[in-house]
């Protein structure tokens, strides 16, 4: 099984470019997309084969994840259940027979890390959902996790050591919450591959290669020996991020 995750920066921005071409040709059994920036009703994808999920924010042009699957689910969650962390639409709980697909899209914790604070809270509550779920099935994880976990997980590892995304206190919450019996697949697979998933805008970053791994697929420890392969697709283009995947035997 496929599945695929992509911050898209805006769905009816990518579906002007070449969104609906790559779709069709990575043809993942599951393809989840974070920031999505739309309210209900504002865009209608025919994708035949596909259940369609989303999970909007309450502010518009803001956030917002969704879900194409091919898989009929057994259930579809939005959000955390705690109201205090879904109003920016930023989970989708998909259930499966044997496992539980989550995508997500973490609070950045923004310049001068006005909303570390909140983040850190936000983490805490997301480990513990996570948690909870695993407790019954088996776990896939994917989206954008707003954070580079390891120095070799962004080009300028020096320079950005208090910048949003790889302060401290972000990298040690993704350490506790593989401690708590999940796995960084990619990370997993390729120790030792530089390679990145967000490029800012600026000063030609993407053509300079001057980027950071902050998309992610993990899964719970059980499924390790099922990942049979983990990839970023860096010649996809139409946002500031690109692709990522993972081939799984379930």
């Amino acid at each position: 099984m496929l599945c695929v995750s992509w911050n898209v920066n805006g769905l009816r921005a990518v579906l002007k470019k070449d969104f609906m071409k790559i779709f069709e040709e990575l043809d993942a059994d599951i393809f989840a997309l974070q920031e999505t920036k739309i309210q209900e009703g504002q865009v209608d994808l025919e994708l035949e084969g596909y259940h369609q999920y989303y999970n909007y924010a309450i502010k518009k042009g803001y956030s917002g994840v969704s879900v194409f699957t091919k898989l009929e689910p057994l259930n579809v969650t939005y959000g955390m259940g705690i109201e205090e962390h879904d109003q920016e639409g930023r989970v989708i709980t998909l259930e499966f027979d044997t496992f539980y697909f989550v995508c997500v899209y973490t609070p950045n914790s923004k310049r001068e890390l006005e909303r570390l604070a909140y983040r850190m809270i936000w983490e805490d509550a997301f480990r513990e959902y996570l948690l909870m779920l695993k407790e019954k099935k088996e776990v896939i994880i994917c989206g954008d996790l707003n954070v580079a976990h390891k120095e070799i997980d962004l080009k300028n590892d020096k320079t950005n050591h208090r910048s949003a995304g790889f302060t401290d206190e972000e990298r040690e919450k993704l350490t506790c919450l593989l401690d708590s019996g999940f796995v960084d697949t990619y990370r997993t697979l390729y120790p030792l591959e530089e390679k990145y998933s967000w490029w800012s805008y600026m000063f030609k970053s993407r053509e300079k290669n001057t980027g950071w791994r902050i998309d992610y697929f993990l899964v719970s420890e059980n499924l390790k020996a099922n990942i049979k392969n983990a990839s970023i697709y860096t010649d996809y283009f139409g946002s500031d991020h690109c692709p990522v995947g993972i081939e799984v035997d379930l």
